[in-house]
């Protein structure tokens, strides 16, 4: 544990520099609260989606780092701004014109349209906690609703109220010069519509705790700030939140960005510490364009489990988390295999090593041994030849490649291979385009066949990986990669393709030579 603590203090992986970054802020003295908080935020107004699956599993990761290098005990939490007014219906959900009667109403109090839960907002929110669970994150929830309603926010709105002219202050200056005029850090919520109303306030009591407003028909009304009859503007609520929590690091989406001086200004304002931040890239569409709960544009939890692993969705997560990341179908097989090149790499390194290897923060250093003896961008191409409709018929294949395997000893081998043969038929087979050899790639092909109609030297990879070169460079083919492009684009269908050795040694020599075959004659451009 010493060599890896060592590593994780010098190493450059971006958790353990965000872990070394908020070690600093207790440098001089342990936190008073007796742990280090960390929390993440969701706003239930649709489905949660990849995006807020992410913003979880990276705080983990940095929490992990950081118990990695220091002894201060630390929690995680996951806050639901469930109170706040739903404000558009979702364009993913059934019974959306009876949601349209509740617009403006906290999401709590608006019916769940699946017709499962109390409201539309515990909805939300048990669909969250289903897939953090899922994942074994190790948080605790917290409903703005609760937090809001029970008192446990009380000591700070009372005190945002005496401190409303400093936060207005921090406020207006972000505004434009219309929305000042109207603008307000408390919401209140109507004792008889329900819903959250956006109206300038006629008096803010600090003495009383109380506001007073006009509601749309100019009736006035006064309201306490506590108890849950009005919430705070979803800016002040940040800063507000930190201040009452205690919060020492947030995560958010780059489009949170500008809004951080105005998180931190008013956590200090109201007697809070402004917690440490990491600001990560959005995530796009196959499109470009940022995924959203409302629309539901982009891949799902459940979409990428469908065609891959648990493990390789968080591979993904963990790359590059300040780089833009297009979250489509066609990065899972890229990311599976990369998933268990690192899984097979880690063994033989060294501490140093270790602690930048990516599957040692998904695994928070248990790191499993890999059993992938085929990558899954091989299993894709072995599905396609041999028209498998099940992994049972792609194991056939596997044992005469791997005698000893088996789906008991190799459980994650057995279940990419099902995974291999959904994905296949999901999204390869529909946009794959075979095409005729030209002259010089039939008489290479032809050679291939013939060279392999006379193999006699087994199903080594590497020794069919150098015969299958050496036909391409007695053809001429120059440069060397144009010759393997045409096997692929011939024989595959496909414009990119595994190491042709190996998909030989898995799919068979005959059942290639035969490949070979169909591909002269026709029958697969046809």
């Amino acid at each position: 544990m010493s060599d890896l603590r060592d590593a994780a203090m010098k190493s450059r992986a971006w958790p353990f520099e965000e872990a070394r970054r908020l070690l600093k802020r207790y440098e001089k003295a342990p936190p008073a609260k007796g742990h280090v908080l960390f929390e993440t935020g969701y706003g239930p107004s649709g489905l949660p989606h990849i995006g807020t699956f992410g913003e979880v599993l990276r705080t983990t990761m940095i929490r992990r780092a950081f118990e990695t290098i220091s002894d201060i005990p630390t929690r995680l939490i996951c806050f639901s701004d469930d109170l706040d007014g739903m404000r558009k219906v979702p364009g993913n959900v059934p019974n959306r014109e009876m949601l349209q009667e509740h617009l403006q109403r906290p999401l709590t109090s608006v019916p769940d349209p699946f017709g499962t839960h109390d409201s539309f907002g515990d909805h939300n929110n048990a669909m969250l906690r289903r897939f953090l669970d899922t994942f074994g994150f190790d948080y605790e929830f917290i409903s703005a609703t609760e937090f809001y309603r029970s008192g446990r926010f009380d000591t700070v709105l009372l005190r945002a109220c005496e401190r409303y002219d400093d936060i207005m202050q921090v406020m207006l200056k972000s505004l434009r010069e219309e929305r000042r005029q109207t603008y307000s850090i408390f919401l209140p919520i109507h004792p008889e519509t329900g819903r959250v109303l956006y109206v300038p306030l006629k008096n803010v009591d600090p003495k009383e705790g109380t506001i007073t407003f006009d509601d749309d028909t100019g009736r006035e009304w006064t309201l306490p700030v506590t108890g849950g009859q009005v919430k705070l503007q979803w800016k002040p609520d940040f800063g507000a939140r930190w201040a009452a929590l205690g919060v020492d690091f947030e995560m958010y989406g780059k489009d949170h960005s500008t809004n951080t001086p105005i998180y931190d200004s008013i956590c200090e304002i109201l007697g809070g510490k402004a917690p440490e931040h990491f600001t990560y890239e959005l995530f796009l569409d196959d499109k470009g364009q940022k995924i959203s709960k409302s629309s539901g544009n982009g891949i799902s939890i459940d979409e990428w489990l469908a065609y891959a692993s648990t493990e390789s969705l968080s591979y993904f997560m963990y790359q590059k988390p300040k780089t833009a990341k297009r979250m489509h179908f066609d990065v899972i097989p890229r990311a599976v295999d990369e998933y268990h090149q690192q899984l097979r790499a880690y063994p033989d390194q060294d501490a140093a090593q270790k602690a930048a290897n990516p599957v040692h923060h998904i695994h928070n250093g248990d790191v499993p041994d890999s059993r992938m003896l085929v990558p899954f961008s091989m299993l894709l191409n072995l599905a396609s030849v041999s028209h498998a409709e099940d992994k049972q018929q792609m194991w056939g294949f596997i044992r005469r490649y791997a005698p000893d395997a088996s789906p008991d000893t190799h459980p994650d081998l057995d279940a990419a291979a099902g995974f291999a043969v959904r994905y296949f038929n999901d999204f390869v087979k529909p946009a794959k385009v075979f095409r005729a050899p030209d002259a010089t790639e039939r008489a290479a092909l032809e050679d291939l066949k013939a060279r392999l109609d006379a193999w006699e030297d087994g199903l080594d990879p590497e020794e069919l990986q150098s015969m299958v070169f050496a036909v391409g460079k007695a053809h001429g083919f120059e440069p060397l990669r144009n010759w393997f492009k045409a096997l692929y684009e011939v024989l595959l269908g496909a414009s990119q393709g595994p190491r042709f050795g190996g998909f030989i040694a898995l799919y068979g020599v005959e059942e290639t030579a035969r490949l070979i075959d169909d591909a002269l004659a026709g029958r697969l451009a046809a």
